[in-house]
């Protein structure tokens, strides 16, 4: 049975505040849950209403009878019109549940159960029926333009895979469930991705674009959170789309492309020294030529300039001496 509480001071927090606690306001919730409907198996039940309907039908057709032929046919007709009350009763507690749905009943507006068997069912009388898809769903997000943690604007979008767990929350806790999810997983995509630089990140910090899988594991942590007040659950979140936004994009390339020749010159310039290196040890080891240390930083210096340069270098024949 559902009730109309005030948030308790124990519930879950979120971001250090209370999860779903209402802000200015003294509101209210709805505290429900989702628990079994009684039904069994409707084929039997419907041969059963079809022998009673059958069986109505036939006593008042011998009351009818009686009363032509001059006799009492007065309990007769009684008891088949109550079996008559009882089929039509017992009709319109027939409802069909497909695979992948659940019926969420109320009785005169009281939540009594939800149905999750598939097939035919006889449940509880009266009530109205109420199909909830239990399926697993999966939507993709607008593309935001939001700041990062560096505060340079990124467009992003994700992949949000879901599904109902708690049919009675879904419907009775919020208005329009499906879309508390899409405006529950945008706010909470727009809080990742202004955590997070989009690049170049410091040490023990995630990146937008360098660390995916954790980025993607910390969206659906926390859209999870955000929507656990619906009955809904996260089945994974992924990010589908992520780029700077065009007014920088040109400028971040620009500094992508510094970086890599950057590092493309740290690594051509280790290998040069690392070839160098090798080169004296040669020859000092066997003995080819004496070299004083005038001449081996005239000749570090030549093998540098050959093996750092990015053109072709032309070589200079000296026909003299370094000292003349």
């Amino acid at each position: 049975m559902s009730s109309y509480d005030e948030p308790r001071d124990d519930q879950e927090t979120l971001g250090g505040e209370p999860a779903g606690v209402p802000v200015g306001h003294a509101g209210t919730r709805v505290e429900i849950s989702e628990r079994r409907a009684w039904s069994i198996p409707g084929l039997a039940a419907v041969a059963g209403i079809v022998v009673v309907l059958g069986l109505g039908i036939w006593l008042v057709v011998l009351a009818a009878m009686a009363d032509e032929s001059g006799g009492n046919g007065t309990a007769f007709g009684v008891l088949g019109g109550l079996l008559l009350l009882v089929g039509i009763i017992a009709c319109s507690a027939i409802t069909i549940v497909g695979p992948g749905d659940t019926r969420v009943l109320q009785l005169f507006g009281r939540y009594v159960g939800t149905v999750r068997t598939p097939g035919l069912q006889l449940t509880v009388p009266f009530v109205v029926g109420r199909k909830v898809s239990v399926k697993v769903r999966n939507f993709e997000t607008n593309e935001l333009k939001v700041n990062d943690a560096d505060g340079n604007p990124v467009n992003i979008a994700a992949i949000i895979v879901w599904q109902v767990a708690d049919t009675a929350k879904a419907i009775f806790a919020v208005e329009k469930y499906t879309e508390f999810v899409e405006v529950q997983a945008e706010s909470a995509l727009r809080h990742v991705a202004t955590s997070h630089p989009y690049d170049n990140a410091g040490p023990g910090e995630e990146s937008l674009r360098g660390s995916t899988d954790l980025v993607a594991a910390e969206l659906a942590a926390e859209v999870a959170a955000r929507i656990a007040i619906a009955g809904l659950e996260v089945v994974e979140a992924r990010i589908s789309s992520l780029a700077y936004a065009p007014e920088i994009a040109h400028a971040m390339l620009q500094r992508q492309q510094a970086s890599a020749i950057i590092a493309a010159r740290e690594k051509i310039v280790e290998g040069a020294v690392s070839m160098v290196q090798g080169a004296l040890r040669q020859l000092e080891a066997e003995n080819i030529v004496a070299l004083d240390e005038e001449r081996k930083a005239a000749m570090v210096s030549n093998l540098l300039v050959v093996l750092c340069s990015s053109s072709q270098a032309t070589p200079v024949v000296n026909t003299g001496t370094l000292y003349s």
